[in-house]
């Protein structure tokens, strides 16, 4: 298909990988009606502001660090999960930002991602049913029969209950609130001082059990926290008024794009009625009215939000002066949007190169990942980024890699040297979790993921861009700063720095999907990566007291 015949639905004509099937067309046709209704949850201006900040990352000026859940509840939608979340993504930023001395890049697996491909579209469960009457304790005798239903897809498809497994088309809009709810909270958050760094920073490191690394860990803060105390003074927040921009960060929400019902209905022109035009109230007659078929509006660069998608500006607002105002007559290329979030991916099951997923993606103007893997070929790389970025946008495509710690070394090299040998500058990003998840050896179960195995990946995708003479811009991470009642982290993968063994899953295991880094697992990442980029920059080798401490107290715990 040429590329001027692109439409948000055009990829109804291609073949589709992992597609939910609804009984109802009609409910469906009615539900992704009124979505197509419904405001956009993110706006261009603050989509083109990431592709920006992506090519900085392609380039070396700056760093990704991409995380979140595995994928979202409905039940997440509260304050306190946004919150540990948020807080957990904020605080590995900040020890990235310091150790290596770029902007971070900050994209969170939020207000979303509630969407899950699975291997298998059904699964065998047990069933207690009926067997006999009721004994005389009242109690009826019963039996255990496996059957086979359809898998939870996600809260935005069925439910986690075996008897809400049924597609819900009503569920879409469901993901719709849940995330613009999210959203909002996040934007309330950020606009209030919660990522203010002139507030003080309460570091406990309780839970590291090592001496050697307990010493690592408070050498970087009390660094960290000097700088801080510096920048208070520089920008003025002591013996002053402000005059910096310490106060707030930007944030960039990201996804799985699987239901493409969804995502068309969120798929927006730069040129629709409401982005492209503006008639005044004909009560002003000083102000001449705007022919809405020939121009375009923009505020001023003084009046847009100026440096994120959650900062409008110090006063939480737009200016409202028509001084503000510059008409354009001038026509420009139209362009689609993905407002459903910022950033968008193609997963490793949907990214065949005559499917939906890619036709989809090949139109949107968002920036957007691929999940590369050892089942990807160098030379099918090479055709998937012409097809989604004909332009050679940098910034534009993030090619996630998902190899595992003993395949990155085989696989990984030839995928560089495929898109080196192109004119394409995409980001490398490496995805440390999904090729490396387990059966745990107490539970077979449960899934889980062993943290030598995370930091082993990480480690090796560094080494090979380095042989390699390109970058690795950042990773991709499955992590949460959730608790339960008693103020406790998940348990879900095995080791880091709080040491947490086998045995130790089930305290609190909490994922319906794929397991999770928790609070401490996930610093231990930031710290790591602190320590190799502070030594990139410095042209020194790393030190390795972190890396060699947590992968030696890993391989014991393999064995």
């Amino acid at each position: 298909m040429a590329a001027q015949e692109w439409s948000p639905s055009s990829w109804r004509e291609k073949p589709i990988a992992q597609d939910v099937i609804y009984e109802d067309k009609a409910h469906l046709d009615k539900v992704l009606t009124k979505l197509r209704r419904l405001p956009p949850l993110v706006s261009p201006v603050e989509i083109d502001r990431l592709r920006s900040q992506l090519a900085d990352v392609a380039t070396g000026k700056a760093f990704l660090l991409q995380g979140g859940d595995c994928a979202e509840l409905f039940d997440d939608c509260s304050s306190d999960p946004i919150e540990h979340k948020l807080s957990l993504i904020l605080l590995m930023s900040l020890i990235i930002l310091h150790g290596s001395r770029l902007p971070v890049v900050r994209i969170a697996r939020i207000a979303g991602q509630y969407a899950k491909p699975r291997s298998k579209p059904t699964e065998m469960v047990d069933f207690e049913i009926p067997n006999g009457p009721v004994g005389e304790d009242g109690v009826q005798k019963t039996k255990i029969e496996k059957r086979e239903i359809l898998s939870f897809r996600g809260d935005n498809v069925n439910g986690y209950d075996k008897e809400e497994r049924n597609p819900d088309p009503e569920r879409l809009l469901g993901a719709y609130f849940h995330s613009t709810a999210t959203l909002n909270y996040i934007r309330t958050l950020l606009l209030s001082g919660f990522a203010d760094l002139h507030k003080p920073l309460d570091w406990s490191f309780s839970h590291v059990r090592s001496p050697e690394i307990h010493k690592a860990f408070s050498a970087v803060i009390e660094s960290l926290q000097d700088s801080l105390d510096f920048m208070k003074v520089a920008t003025g927040a002591v013996g002053g008024g402000e005059r910096g921009g310490m106060e707030t960060v930007d944030l960039f929400t990201s996804h799985e794009a699987l239901l493409l019902e969804y995502e068309e209905a969120l798929t927006r022109s730069d040129q629709g009625s409401t982005s492209r035009s503006f008639s005044p109230s004909t009560s002003r007659g000083s102000t001449p009215a705007v022919s809405r078929s020939v121009s375009q509006v923009r505020i001023s660069s003084e009046s847009t939000y100026p440096h994120s998608p959650v900062r409008p500006s110090k006063s939480g607002s737009l200016h409202n002066s028509f001084s503000d105002i510059r008409l354009e007559t001038k026509k420009t290329k139209e362009k689609w949007y993905n407002t459903s979030a910022h950033f968008i991916w193609i997963g490793d099951r949907t990214r065949q190169l005559d499917g939906a997923h890619v036709e989809y993606f090949r139109g949107i103007a968002n920036p957007i990942g691929i999940k590369t893997g050892p089942s990807m070929k160098p030379e099918e790389i090479v055709r998937l980024l012409d097809i989604v970025n004909p332009d050679r946008i940098p910034g534009k495509v993030t090619l996630i890699g998902r190899y595992g710690a003993d395949k990155v070394d085989q696989f990984l090299p030839a995928h560089i040297d495929a898109v080196k040998a192109t004119d394409h500058v995409v980001v490398w990003q490496c995805d440390a979790m999904h090729g490396n998840t387990k059966s745990s050896q107490t539970d077979p179960s449960l899934k889980t993921r062993h943290f030598v195995d995370v930091i082993t990946e990480i480690t090796k995708s560094m080494a090979i861009h380095r042989e390699k003479g390109t970058i690795l811009g950042g990773v991709h991470l499955e992590l949460t700063g959730e608790v339960n009642e008693e103020g406790y982290s998940v348990t879900e993968c095995i080791g880091g720095s709080m040491e947490l063994e086998d045995k130790d899953l089930s305290f609190n295991y909490r994922t319906h999907c794929d397991p999770r880094l928790n609070f401490e697992q996930g610093l231990d990442v930031a710290f790591l990566l602190a320590d190799h980029l502070r030594s990139k920059r410095r042209g020194e080798e790393p030190k390795d007291i972190l890396l060699s401490s947590l992968r030696g107290r890993g391989q014991s715990q393999r064995q």
